[in-house]
């Protein structure tokens, strides 16, 4: 036994030092939302609801409001290029008018529905560990041998400060990387004295923000594929759309909720951890401009295939009644389609750019040239 023990043994580790902290004269992002300086909602009044569930056969029922500052207008986003929002209720009277008169269709209106995961029940692959096991001598060898190497993490991760997210980030990388020397860092760290709340919300921080960023990224840099048929393309833009939706609502739900043990506001002032990042002026906006560049493109891909099933037969050929008919219902179906996408990026985002209103009005104009 002590021989195997002996065997399992490594030399001590010495830890790299932490990474650099920003200067923390220059700050993360404004935190002038009321999201920051209010109290958390107090008890008996309910969290936002999350977004709209799909139901068959009717409109799609826009998402709640999110608070926005000013009025009727959006921040200008950082590296937005100055790009404002607007509220644009012509969107919603349109959208009220199709609907009211019961000319939307279903048909087509809705992505492709994700696949739900698994539910077979995954197999134990860890069998149960016995006390001679070479796991558990592992364990007990780096207990016994990196303790001044886990105290050392034990005291940054005390001590850490941090000026913006990005350092907490970092910070989390880095100790990540520590940690990853240990056999199993779990079974070693209970051992110690281990400020495991501090660093639970640490990682916690650095796992939302890096979310959020990687999804804003993700939309920021989608571009219609013109080579994708229709059907596939547009149902791609309203997957994107409705991931970032759900995980927009899911974020806010969880930062104003009104049970302080679970708000992330209260957890992470408790740590010290910055969070001017969460307001609705900071990640949150890009993310919300990044929308309207998604429905600006919709429309715009709508509005072409609009004008593709109405233009010149080019090769002169006889079309049937029946044919025509069909071009005429999928221009409308296509019509309605692309106003049910505005008017749900609309009522989530708040407003609409100068741009996404301008192939918002195209769009209106196919609806009136198939009418007159």
């Amino acid at each position: 036994m002590e021989e195997r023990l002996a065997s399992n043994k490594r030399a001590p580790r010495k830890p790299k030092p932490p990474p650099r902290r920003t200067k923390p004269t220059v700050p993360a992002a404004p935190t002038s939302s009321p999201s920051l300086t209010c109290p958390p909602r107090p008890p008996g009044v309910p969290p936002p609801p999350g977004p709209p569930p799909r139901l068959p056969g009717g409109p799609v029922p826009p998402p709640p409001s999110m608070k926005v500052p000013g009025k009727g207008r959006l921040p200008v986003a950082v590296g937005g290029g100055g790009e404002r929002m607007r509220r644009a209720p012509e969107i919603v009277e349109f959208y009220q008018s199709l609907t009211s008169r019961g000319e939307a269709r279903q048909a087509g209106s809705r992505g492709p529905k994700a696949s739900g995961g698994s539910t077979a029940p995954k197999s134990d692959l860890i069998g149960e560990i016995t006390k001679n096991s070479s796991h558990l001598l592992a364990v007990q060898a780096d207990v016994e041998t990196q303790g001044d190497f886990v105290r050392t993490l034990v005291a940054e991760v005390r001590d850490a400060t941090f000026a913006s997210i990005e350092d907490v980030v970092a910070f989390v990388t880095w100790l990540d990387e520590e940690l990853s020397f240990l056999v199993d860092e779990q079974a070693v760290l209970k051992h110690f004295d281990w400020p495991e709340k501090r660093a639970d919300t640490l990682r916690d921080a650095a796992a939302r923000y890096q979310g959020l960023l990687q999804l804003e990224k993700q939309i920021s840099s989608f571009v219609d594929d013109r080579a994708l048929h229709r059907d596939a393309a547009l149902g791609k833009m309203y997957s994107l759309f409705e991931k970032t939706e759900k995980s927009v609502h899911k974020f806010l739900q969880d930062r104003d909720a009104a049970d302080t043990k679970n708000n992330l506001i209260s957890r992470y002032k408790e740590q010290d951890i910055p969070v001017g990042w969460m307001s609705d002026a900071g990640l949150i906006v890009k993310v919300k401009l990044a929308c309207v560049n998604l429905a600006k493109q919709y429309m715009t891909r709508v509005v072409s295939e609009i004008d593709g099933l109405r233009g010149i037969n080019k090769d002169h050929t006889r079309e049937t009644a029946l044919f025509k008919r069909l071009k005429e219902q999928n221009s409308e179906v296509l019509l309605h389609q692309g106003v049910r996408f505005a008017f749900r990026v609309h009522q989530f985002t708040g407003g609409f750019t100068a741009q996404s209103l301008g192939a918002f009005d195209e769009l209106k104009r196919r609806h009136n040239d198939g009418t007159t």
